[in-house]
This record gives C-alpha cells, structure tokens and sequence, in this order.
C-alpha cells in the first residue's frame, strides 16, 4: 500500500474518531448494567467505520502511582521494565516478570492494515519513546526482606518467543511462550538459567497469531498444564482454518506432553486460575468487536471439560452473531453463557483469586481482575484492577474499582494493567505494561 494511501487511511480513522465521538455511541448507557451475572444486552450495530478512541500514552510522572482504596499502600516494585506483561512468584519469594511484545505475524494483506497498525502501536505506547533494554525475557526479582524494595534483578531467560504465562513445579519451570510450552530445569534460588528448554508442547502460532499470549496454570494435583489460546481473528475474518485449536482452554499432561482442547469457543482466555480449595477452573476473556460500543461484554466464567462458549458463532449463550456464515445452530445450542460480565471491551488479561493475609479481609477470596483498557469504543472503559467478591467459590456480589488512575484527569493513559499476582507477604502485584512498572499494593501499616 502506498503512503499516500496509508496516510488517507489514518486522516479517515481519525475523522472517523471524531464522528463516533459526535454519536451518542452509547454515552447514555449505563456500564454498570454489564456487570454480574445477567448483563444487559443491546442490539448489535454494524459500521463501516466503528467508534474508536485511542487514548495517546504518556506513562507516569516521577511521583505519580495508581490510586487505590484508603487504607492502601502503592509503590513501584520496579522501574525501567520493557512491556511487563505477567507475573509469577517462586516458592522461595523471588518474583518473575514477564517482559514480552506479540511476534507481529500477519501475513494476511488487507487495507486496514496499516490504520490496525497504526491505532495499536499508540493504545500500547509504542509510538512514543522506548523503554530501555530488551523484551522477550523473564527477569527475576529478589525481594528478601519483604519490604517492597528488591535486593537482585536479574534476567533469569531471555530471547524467549513471545512469552506470556509462567508456572513452577517439581524443578521444573514451564514458559508458555507463544507458539510452545517449554521447559526448563529449573531450583528456586538460581538467578540465571542456562539449560535449554524442552519443548513440551507446541501450540498455535504462526503465519497468523492475532491472540499470541498463551496463559498457563497447573492443575490442583500437580499431574497437568492448563494453557490458553486466543482466536486468529475478530470473527473468522482469517478463515476457519486460521482458527484450528484457537479460541479454547489446552489441557496439557506434564509428564508427556500430551494435549487436548478442554473447552472451546472462548474468543481470547486469558489468566486460567484454579478456585483455591477446588477443583474449578475460571479465566477471564475478551469477547468480540465491532457489534456496537456495549457489545459484547468481556467476562469472568468458570469453564467445564468440554464446554463451547459461543465463539465465533453466538455470545453469552445463545446471541447469535449475524456476521458468522455460515452458522452452526447446533453449536450455538449448545453455548454455556458465562457467569460473571466485566463491562464492553474492558480487556480482561489478568486474574488472581487472593489468598494472602495483607489486605483486608474482604478481600480474601475474591479475584482481583487486570483490565487492559478499551480503544475500539468512544468511551474509555477498563484501564484498571477490578475486584470481585466471592462467597461459596461463586461470584456473589458488584464488582469494585481496586487500582484505578491509569487515565488521567487529561485523558492520556499513564498505563495499562495486565498481569496480576499475589506475593509471599500478602501484597497484591500488578503488572503495567505501558507504565513499563510493577505496582505493589499492601495495606497501610
């Protein structure tokens, strides 16, 4: 495509902005209608053009930190990071950090191409100036005395695939990079790994790897690996093909490798957690686009061996999507609708169920949810820790805003959180990965 064409592209993206931001585009709409179990659902629009607003990332000033609840503590763990996407902590304390940027494989031409590019290099800070130091590694945090403060940091592995999801069992560290599950020999306490990695599991990558983080977790028995693996596409624009094995939960048997789809028909699962004390496992999922501001919800669900959640063909249960043809109604019969609506394109990524004693008791049992944060809406929406309260390991009441001031009072983002986790102390981590920080939260003392 030539420049001229590209820079037309972006001068039509950008009155198409300012056109959705003269609509109504749901302005009216009340968001936390979309929250719990029975989300509101208005009827699907289609555009030619659809409401954008890309919000331009400044980052965060000397002393600027998120907001939390009275009573809480924010500090930065760590500066200076490049795109932390994830967390994982050791049984030793030490904390891991996901660095890591999508591999950028699309080999699929279209005209929008560019305008995507474009809109996603300024929702992620790439446009502006550029962290220091590489990307695509795990660097290890050593925080002995718990005092919110690292001692060491150092790169435990780097040169990784587009990593996202890290699990630790048996002397064993699992990266689930993007398009493999690797292993490496690995003791709590080493600061380095120089083995080479066994490639346990291969998994959906390229030519076209629109979702690239695969998530990971370990089942409650130690014996197996829970990845997930975002669709190539919005909604099948890649062809079915491009979807093989996508849009699902693996599970993965650590001793041989084997794998199956769990369950299918979740668009992008992100952060599989196990409900402490159980055997049922939940995600968090970013649900499909271009139906309208409010359409559709992105949602906390509990997923069963398998279940089929809708995707590509319906949503939140038996919605059809008059985009997909040709339809499968027997599919969409059998779509589960999920328990827990987040709210339109807040970008759920992150979830933990805390089990730590440092924040109030409230929040023992909850999850707290990272939401990425919205640019394909004319209002901003997500950008922030939501926390949800469970009793009985079910969803039992509104969710609450936990972290919020990644947009500012000028509307530019300071950062996007992703990852979140809970460490040895009871704090509550979160990674940001415009920000290019680790947030630790504790409770004032």
């Amino acid at each position: 495509m030539s420049r001229a064409r590209i820079i037309a592209g972006v001068a039509g993206l950008s009155l198409a902005m300012t056109l959705a931001a003269c609509d109504d585009g749901g302005k009216h709409f009340d968001r936390r209608t979309q929250i719990g179990a029975h989300p509101v659902l208005p009827a699907p629009q289609q555009y030619l053009i659809p409401p954008i607003h890309v919000a331009e990332v400044v980052g965060w000033g000397a002393n600027e930190t998120p907001t939390a609840p009275p009573g809480m503590r924010v500090q930065a763990f760590a500066r200076d990071l490049n795109h932390p996407r994830n967390i994982a902590v050791l049984p030793n304390g030490d904390v891991l950090v996901i660095e890591s940027q999508g591999p950028n494989l699309d080999p699929v031409t279209r005209p929008k191409n560019p305008i995507v590019s474009w809109v996603q290099k300024r929702a992620t800070g790439q446009s502006g100036a550029k962290p220091k130091g590489e990307t695509n590694q795990i660097t290890l945090l050593r925080d002995a005395d718990g005092d919110g403060v690292p001692e060491q940091r150092t790169v435990l592995v780097g040169h990784l695939n587009s990593p996202f999801g890290v699990v630790f069992a048996d002397n064993f560290l699992y990266v689930a990079a993007t398009d493999a599950v690797l292993s490496y020999p690995f003791t709590p306490g080493q600061t380095k790994i120089t083995a080479p990695p066994v490639r346990l599991t291969e998994l959906p990558g390229g030519p076209i790897d629109h979702h690239w983080t695969k998530s990971l977790t370990l089942s409650p028995d130690g014996k197996l690996l829970y990845a997930t693996v975002g669709s190539n596409s919005n909604i099948t624009e890649n062809g079915m093909e491009a979807e093989k094995n996508r849009a699902a939960v693996w599970e993965i048997e650590r001793a041989t490798g084997r794998s199956r789809v769990f369950a299918g028909g979740l668009r992008n699962p992100n952060s599989p957690n196990f409900y402490p004390g159980t055997n049922t496992l939940w995600v968090v999922a970013n649900e499909r686009d271009e139906l309208g501001p409010n359409l559709v919800p992105d949602y906390l669900t509990s997923v069963r061996d398998g279940g089929f959640y809708g995707w590509p063909y319906s949503y939140y249960g038996q919605h059809v999507d008059p985009r997909v043809q040709p339809q499968r109604p027997d599919l969409v019969a059998k779509a589960i609708a999920p328990d827990y609506a987040l709210s339109s394109h807040v970008a759920a990524l992150g979830l933990t169920f805390y089990t730590g004693t440092n924040l109030p008791a409230r929040y023992r049992g909850g999850a707290f949810i990272g939401e990425h944060g919205s640019w394909d809406r004319d209002e901003l929406n997500g950008y922030k820790i939501a926390f949800v309260p469970f009793a009985n390991a079910r969803p039992s009441g509104i969710a609450e805003d936990f972290l919020t001031g990644f947009v500012g009072a000028d509307g530019k983002v300071r950062g996007r959180p992703v990852g979140v986790t809970v460490d040895r102390t009871g704090a509550l981590l979160v990674a940001d990965d415009t920000g290019n920080v680790v947030w630790r939260v504790t409770a004032a003392r």
